[in-house]
C-alpha cells in the first residue's frame, strides 16, 4: 500500500467519524495530550459538593459535569451547539441536571443572583458581565480556558506562518473579570505537549476543535494534510502544544 493511499484511508475514516459531544475517546491510541496540573474536574467536583445552585456554561456533551459525585440541589448547564444539547441531556439526566439550549453570544437566561457557583471548561467566550450578574454575592466562577496560541504548531502546519496571537490572554481575562466587579483569587497557566500519531487523528481533531483551523474541510486542505502525513511517516508523531489557564473569581459579598 502506498503512503498516499494509506493517508487517504486514514483521512476518510476520520472524516466519517462522529464529533458530537466534547469527549475525545476516538483519539485513544492515536493522539495524546498532557493534562493541566491543577486537575480541573477534581476542582469542579469539590466545589459542586459545597454548592446549593450551580451552572455549567458551554457544557459540551456534559462530560466534565457528569463526573461529579455530589451534585447540588439545583444544577443547570447551557450549550449553544445544537448537536451537543441532546447529548448533554442524556449524559446529565442521572444527575437531575437541566440543560438549557442557548443562542451563541446570548445573555444567560437566568435571574440575577441565581447561582452560588458558575463553572466553564473551555468556553467559546466568557461574558464576564453576565457571569457576575447571575452569581450570588460571595459566589464563585471557576473556569479552565484556552490560552493564546494553543496548538499553534498544528495551525501553522495547515495554514502556514501566522501572526502572533491577539486573543485569549490570561491577563485580559483578569482585567475583564475585574471590570465586571469580580475579584480574581487564582490564576494558573500551563503549556501541554500534544502528539498526533497519524493523519486521521489530525483530521478528527481539526473537525472537532474548529478554531484550530477556521473553516477546515478535508477537501480544502487535502494537499497540506498529505504533506503532514508524509512528515509523520518519516519523522514520527507530530508534536504541538496546548495552552491552558485556570481562573477563579468571586463576586464580593454584600456589605452593610
Amino acid at each position: 500500500m502506498s503512503a498516499e493511499r494509506d493517508a487517504e484511508e486514514l483521512i476518510a475514516e476520520a472524516a466519517a467519524a462522529p464529533v458530537d459531544g466534547w469527549g475525545f475517546d476516538w483519539l485513544a491510541g492515536r493522539a495524546t495530550e498532557e493534562r493541566p496540573p491543577w486537575g480541573y474536574a477534581g476542582l469542579v467536583a469539590e466545589r459542586m459538593a459545597r454548592a446549593d445552585a450551580a451552572l455549567d456554561v458551554d457544557t459540551g456533551g456534559g462530560e466534565v459535569l457528569a463526573g461529579i459525585p455530589y451534585p447540588p440541589k439545583v444544577l443547570v448547564a447551557t450549550e449553544a451547539w445544537p448537536p451537543n444539547v441532546d447529548v448533554a441531556r442524556r449524559t446529565l439526566r442521572p444527575l437531575g441536571a437541566t440543560v438549557v439550549a442557548v443562542a451563541p453570544d446570548s445573555a444567560l437566561p437566568f435571574r440575577d443572583g441565581s447561582f452560588d457557583l458558575v463553572v466553564s471548561r473551555h468556553p467559546v467566550r466568557t461574558d464576564w458581565a453576565q457571569t457576575a450578574r447571575v452569581l450570588r454575592p460571595g459566589g464563585t466562577y471557576l473556569s479552565q480556558q484556552i490560552g493564546p496560541g494553543t496548538m499553534r504548531e498544528l495551525s501553522e502546519a495547515i495554514l502556514g506562518p501566522l501572526p502572533p496571537p491577539d486573543g485569549r490572554h490570561p491577563e485580559a481575562a483578569v482585567a475583564a473579570a475585574e471590570a465586571a466587579g469580580l475579584r480574581v483569587v487564582d490564576l494558573r497557566r500551563a503549556t501541554l505537549r500534544a502528539a498526533f500519531h497519524d493523519i486521521g487523528a489530525v483530521v478528527w481533531f481539526l473537525r472537532k476543535v474548529v478554531w484550530t483551523v477556521p473553516g477546515f474541510t478535508v477537501d480544502r486542505y487535502r494537499p497540506e494534510l498529505l504533506a503532514l502525513h508524509r512528515r509523520i511517516t518519516a519523522e514520527g508523531a507530530f508534536v504541538a502544544h496546548a495552552r491552558r489557564f485556570l481562573i477563579e473569581a468571586t463576586r464580593p459579598a454584600a456589605t452593610r
